[in-house]
């Protein structure tokens, strides 16, 4: 990367050096060492009126104008990208890891002026830039790949869009300078971004290698005639449902048997179980179209759901304990210590009314639970179905209180005989249900916007576990449906409820999932409809 030679530097001191004592005999020595030094390092005038010059030259920069001008702040002015009169190696790489955006981190941005930067990294060209301009240019192409990958659509998009969990706040000129002290935290730096963001980051790579050598082959099927496929049917398609498991994982090995085997019925539980469908062996019209799905859409599912991992906190999931509940795979898991404590299924609201993105803390459990009717319910449903019957709230163990509706406690209560609660603007929680023939569906849109958990009593163990205060025996009593009964919780436990349509578990399988409320559709269109740069944050 030097353009001169050990011997060229020897013959350059050696004539500087005679030039000084021959010419220069008044020069203090400390002034022959700053001249020396000089003939090595590359200066650059970088200030605030250089900048301000450079963005009247590179309007279609202006959006980074404020990060660059920090970054020199910071750094007091001196350059950043040469060492000596060269580029340095720091910059290469990131010059290398934004041709990767698309391949690499599922991006398909692209920065302005793209083409002068690739001419600085071209040792074609010989009209290069003045340095001023190539020293902005690559600090404009950092806070461009930096805000792309790490930070992603700015906070006013995201609420624009209904994602109310917490925003990160990150500061570009940090992330810098530990970049530099250690590139490879380029390649992954889990304080950064979220850990599932890496995890996704993996199987992308594996799925773009699928495409590459075109092994996602259509099942061949005839829609009009076709019937389910069983255990022991025989059919082609069959030894093509059996090779797509095996390229996804779902089969460690391809026999090529054209008979729906148990080698097969493990690799088809296994497919569903990625999927969040029901578990049976039985293969209908609808799992073979969905397989058919061209790859093309599984990897655009994934890029998206990379995206959706830069919004949030890389931290987040750190807690000692806390309550995840993804909308999409209509599942809930609780995590203490690190670990799973419990996974159960949930069904959430419908597309009429949607299960709000957002994050608070669970501080109360109450036990036998009061519902009281939200005034809504009570305007579009209750009171046309008290105006039909007049036994009507006493029929549903309902009761007038203080102007409004309330259920009592009991078997039939709508939340069932326990509620989780977090205080927040949306009047959301968890709860308990009688309803739970709705978990036999794969698709669980039904609730008014709260969510209801399939193994609500064994949440409520696991979380008061450790708690001498709440024995089984007494919240066995507490939820016999007598009485309404508070534990106030010794430690606020963070819930999370999130909307991802991929995900990949703790053994690196990824799950795809129904967009239940078209997100997808809507961040696609936001992020790639024209191919263009991301918004930045603010």
């Amino acid at each position: 990367m030097r353009n001169f030679t050990f011997s060229s530097v020897i013959i350059a001191v050696s004539f500087l050096m005679f030039s000084f004592e021959s010419s220069c005999k008044e020069i203090n020595p400390k002034d022959k060492m700053t001249a020396l030094e000089n003939v090595f390092t590359f200066k650059v005038s970088i200030g605030p009126e250089s900048i301000d010059q450079f963005y009247k030259k590179y309007p279609k920069l202006k959006k980074y104008q404020n990060d660059v001008l920090d970054l020199y702040k910071k750094k007091e002015f001196n350059t950043i990208w040469y060492d000596d009169q060269n580029i340095t190696e720091f910059g290469f790489l990131l010059y290398h890891k934004v041709q990767l955006l698309n391949d690499h981190e599922g991006i398909k941005a692209t920065m302005p002026y793209m083409d002068l930067v690739n001419d600085v990294f071209n040792e074609n060209v010989s009209n290069k830039l003045p340095q001023v301009d190539t020293e902005l240019l690559l600090s404009n192409m950092y806070v461009f790949y930096a805000s792309n990958v790490y930070s992603g659509v700015d906070p006013a998009t995201l609420k624009k869009i209904g994602w109310f969990l917490p925003a990160k706040s990150i500061s570009y000129t940090k992330i810098l300078d530990s970049l530099m002290v250690d590139p490879e935290r380029l390649n992954k730096d889990e304080s950064l971004l979220y850990e599932q963001y890496y995890k996704l980051k993996t199987v992308l790579k594996k799925y773009r290698t699928i495409e590459k050598n075109n092994l996602w082959k259509k099942i061949d099927i005839d829609s009009a005639t076709f019937k389910d496929i069983r255990p022991l049917d025989s059919s082609l398609a069959i030894k093509q449902i059996r090779e797509r498991l095996f390229v996804v994982g779902d089969l460690a090995q391809n026999s090529n048997r054209q008979v729906y085997d148990q080698e097969m019925m493990d690799g088809v539980l296994k497919y569903k179980k990625r999927y969040g469908l029901k578990l049976n062996y039985a293969l209908t019209l609808e799992h073979i179209n969905q397989m058919n799905e061209p790859i093309a859409k599984r990897i655009k599912t994934i890029m998206l759901n990379m995206e959706r991992c830069r919004w949030i906190p890389a931290n987040l999931a750190q807690a000692n304990e806390y309550v995840m509940v993804n909308i999409p795979s209509f599942r809930l898991v609780y995590v203490k210590n690190g670990k799973y404590e419990l996974v159960s299924d949930v069904f959430v609201g419908t597309r009429m009314t949607e299960t709000v993105i957002f994050s608070a803390n669970m501080d109360k459990i109450v036990f036998s639970p009061y519902w009281y009717v939200p005034q809504s319910i009570i305007n579009n449903e209750l009171k046309f179905a008290i105006a039909d019957d007049k036994n009507y709230l006493a029929e549903h163990n309902m009761e007038w209180n203080g102007g409004n509706v309330r259920q009592k406690p009991g078997p039939t209560n709508s939340l069932g005989l326990v509620k989780f609660l977090f205080p927040n603007p949306n009047d959301i929680y968890l709860h308990d249900t009688p309803s739970k023939s709705f978990f036999d569906f794969e698709k669980r849109t039904f609730s008014h916007g709260c969510i209801n958990v399939k193994e609500a009593k064994a949440l409520a163990l696991a979380i008061l576990k450790d708690d001498p205060d709440w024995p089984v025996d007494k919240i066995d009593q507490a939820m016999s449906g007598e009485k309404e009964t508070t534990c106030k919780l010794k430690n606020k436990i963070p819930i999370y409820i999130g909307y991802f349509t991929a995900w990949v578990n703790e053994d690196g399988e990824i799950g795809f999932y129904p967009d239940v409320y078209d997100r997808d559709q809507k961040l696609d269109k936001l992020l790639y409809s024209d191919a263009i740069e991301m918004p930045k944050k603010k």
